[in-house]
């Protein structure tokens, strides 16, 4: 190619785009990068959990096939995302050692989920690349909760055990200002914001290895060598208007969740009542907490290319729902009456999340307990990558720029 640096279009400025973009810019790319949000990272890449997966989560899935398929995204993440945005990930970007409840409505009974533990951490132990983890991972533990230690951390009838795990969660919203500081740093990245696309495809119909345009609101039109999408809302429409049709099942979530500031420390541990519809808390700092209870928080649930807007949210409602998942909370860990004793702040935050899987939660067949079929999907010099889990996007995004650059 002559005439200056390849020009790559990525639309969406999520985890996934804006590693991608980064990883290209630094090969000499020019990168522009598309989203309709006013700034990067301003949907669910910002307001999530940060569970950096190691595979413990998907016991619903015994095949281990989604245990195997996270596992390598979560033990790079932590030396592809420090090199990304250029500072360490440590207090208060990681916090302690996941504790997983099992509920007595889970789909997966206490002593099958102790063997999946088992086995995964099994899979974690062999791993070359176990040390590289937010912390050393190599030798794996797996600690079951003994009565007594499950009565303190819970005495709810409802959670039957308990074990506790060496997974850990980052704090997304130190990430996201992470992110968007090197973004906006990189001077081979043009950033486009508050731009929605609508419809990309070839400059000539027949030339699919050629340059490619890309139309968003108000009539603009550019073309580049290569377009990346890397959307989560909305990628599969973008992708057939590419000529690249819908394959499989998939299914749009709008979720919703607590992000919460208290005045005072609180030692509260990371929670994750498995496995079904349930919810977790996430203790990044010891002031600063994520709490979800997943019934509660799902607005939007769907099917379509392009999923409907969110049912808008008044004040009222938006109170009652804050109070629902935390008296959900507390009925599970007592301690959660001491978060609402010393809160400082608190928001309702959330964004849509993609899976390619459907069911619900809540039942064993369903195959979104299965989450090993994220990949990159190709058509000439388009690519739309579906970004699996927020912890498996900096691995995938540095995969593709690899086979792009």
């Amino acid at each position: 190619m002559s005439g200056g640096p390849r020009r790559i279009a990525v639309l969406g400025a999520g985890i996934m785009g804006c590693s991608v973009a980064l990883f290209l810019a630094r090969k000499g790319c020019a990168v522009t990068l598309i989203d309709k949000a006013s700034a990067p990272f301003g949907a669910a890449s910002r307001w999530n959990e940060g569970k950096i997966h190691l595979g413990f989560l998907y016991s619903g899935d015994a095949s281990m096939g989604t245990a195997k398929h996270v596992l390598p995204g979560g033990l790079r993440f932590k030396p592809l995302v420090e090199g990304l945005i250029g500072r360490g990930i440590d207090l208060p970007g990681a916090q302690g050692e996941d504790l997983y409840l099992c509920h007595q409505r889970s789909i997966v009974p206490p002593d099958a989920m102790a063997n999946y533990f088992e086995s995964v951490a099994e899979v974690v132990r062999g791993h070359p690349d176990a040390r590289d983890y937010l912390v050393d991972v190599s030798a794996c533990p797996i600690h079951r909760l003994t009565e007594s230690e499950l009565s303190r951390v819970s005495g709810s009838p409802d959670i039957v055990a308990g074990f506790r795990v060496p997974e850990r969660s980052v704090s997304t919203n130190w990430l996201a200002d992470g992110f968007v500081d090197a973004v906006s740093a990189e001077p081979r990245i043009d950033l486009r914001m508050a731009a929605r696309v609508l419809a990309v495809g070839p400059e000539q119909p027949d030339d699919l290895e050629g340059r490619w345009r890309v139309e968003t609101e108000g009539g603009i039109s550019e073309t580049f060598d290569t377009v990346v999408n890397a959307l989560w809302e909305g990628r599969l429409a973008i992708d057939a208007t590419a000529g690249l049709p819908a394959a499989g099942i998939w299914t749009h979530r709008y979720r919703l969740a607590l992000f919460l500031r208290t005045s005072t420390p609180v030692d509260l541990p990371s929670l994750v009542v498995a496995t079904g519809p349930f919810g977790d808390i996430k203790n990044y700092n010891g002031r600063d907490f994520y709490l979800s209870w997943y019934p509660d928080g799902l607005r939007v649930e769907s099917a379509a290319l392009s999923p409907p807007d969110p049912p808008p949210l008044d004040a009222s409602h938006a109170a009652s729902l804050c109070t629902s998942i935390l008296d959900r909370l507390e009925g599970i860990a007592p301690e959660v009456a001491r978060l609402r004793a010393s809160v400082e702040h608190v928001a309702l935050k959330g964004g849509w999340v993609f899976a390619a899987g459907q069911g619900a939660l809540s039942d064993p067949r369903a195959t979104l307990h299965r989450r090993s079929d994220f990949r990159v999907v190709r058509r000439g010099a388009y690519l739309s990558i579906d970004t699996g889990k927020f912890s498996t996007a900096p691995w995938l995004a540095w995969q593709l720029a690899a086979a792009i650059g």
